[in-house]
């Protein structure tokens, strides 16, 4: 704030104390003032790009070619918004189609979890043309939920019903296993070293993969029942994990094998999406406080910033560097919450 602001935040405090303490403890009284006041007052800023109506963007991927991708799970569809010019593309998956999760690969094709066709499902970035990879006939009703490609270039991805695997796309190989616990596989992701790890939410553990073997290793979480739901990697390979039931944001570090949590601020919180930026900043959606809550792990600390509408129910979240984009499966919106910029505001 300006000088003059400042000087008449002193003034006030000094008439409240009625000279009784002495005039530097009311300047140290508004400097303190003015130090939370803008941090409580300064409104998130969104940009929001409306989705076609009924379309129930489920998830969302910005691709490196300035498109973003989102899964329109109502529709049976998968849309490509252009957010220069606000054009979207829609392309239909096929009969029986309920699109979950979408990815941008290496190719910069999207990769779509459909559970309605049982099927991972590519969507070639210039084309449009659809090519659907169907699980094996004995696994049926998997419930696809979220993918991550490897560094050798294999898509692994997960199942609600109780399962995870692996896409070879160039032999069009599929490798499908049982998770450990059953039901429950939900996010999935890698880390820099090139190590898979996944999230069961009904079985309340972090999963870590042999991608050799298949095999998966659970992993407990420091809170029992916790509900952990979507994960992702730091710059260092250690693993953020969403806690749905708890309401907190968890870290793995898989160099000490230990743990540390934060329970997210609010009555009730529910973190449902997660996403780590390039600056190590941890993002999350708060479905009770209706909130994108951002994280900073250095200094602990939790800001959180309430979205433009109400219910917006956002399920998941990705970014590109200053990117931080949401999928509102609510109100069939997509936003965008430029990070650096804030960053930038708060310094």
């Amino acid at each position: 704030m300006s000088a003059i602001a400042r000087k008449r935040v002193v003034a006030t405090v000094s008439k409240i104390l009625e000279g009784r303490l002495a005039p530097w403890f009311a300047s140290a009284l508004a400097s303190a003032a003015l130090t939370i006041c803008p941090a409580q007052a300064q409104a998130p800023s969104f940009e929001t790009f409306a989705v076609p109506t009924g379309s129930a963007p489920h998830d969302v991927a910005p691709a490196p070619d300035g498109a973003v991708w989102y899964t329109a799970q109502a529709q049976g569809a998968v849309g490509r918004l252009d957010p220069r010019s606000g054009r979207i593309d829609k392309i239909p998956l096929g009969a029986g189609s309920a699109p979950h999760g979408v990815i941008v690969g290496p190719d910069r094709a999207a990769w779509v979890t459909d559970g309605g066709q049982n099927a991972i499902v590519r969507i070639d970035p210039k084309t449009f043309a659809v090519t659907r990879f169907p699980l094996p006939k004995d696994r049926p009703a998997a419930n696809l939920n979220t993918a991550v490609f490897d560094k050798q270039g294999h898509l692994w991805f997960t199942g609600q019903s109780g399962i995870y695997g692996e896409l070879d796309p160039q032999r069009a190989r599929m490798r499908v296993f049982d998770a450990p616990r059953g039901p429950g596989p939900y996010g999935i992701c890698v880390t820099p070293d090139g190590s898979l790890y996944f999230a069961s939410l009904a079985g309340s553990y972090l999963g870590r993969i042999d991608p050799a073997s298949g095999a998966a290793q659970v992993i407990e979480p420091p809170t029992s029942n916790q509900g952990a739901r979507r994960v992702w990697s730091d710059s260092k390979g250690r693993v953020w994990v969403s806690e749905w039931n708890a309401g907190k944001v968890g870290v793995f570090d898989p160099m000490t094998h230990q743990w540390r949590e934060w329970r997210l601020p609010g009555d009730d919180p529910h973190a449902y999406a997660i996403f780590v930026d390039d600056q190590d900043i941890v993002w999350l959606s708060e479905w009770s406080a209706n909130a994108l809550v951002r994280f900073d792990p250095r200094a602990e600390r939790f800001e959180v910033l309430s979205l433009p509408r109400p219910h917006a129910n956002v399920r998941e979240m990705m970014g590109r560097p200053g990117e931080v984009w949401l999928s509102e499966s609510g109100t069939d919106h997509l936003l965008l919450y430029r990070s650096h910029a804030a960053d930038a505001s708060r310094n």
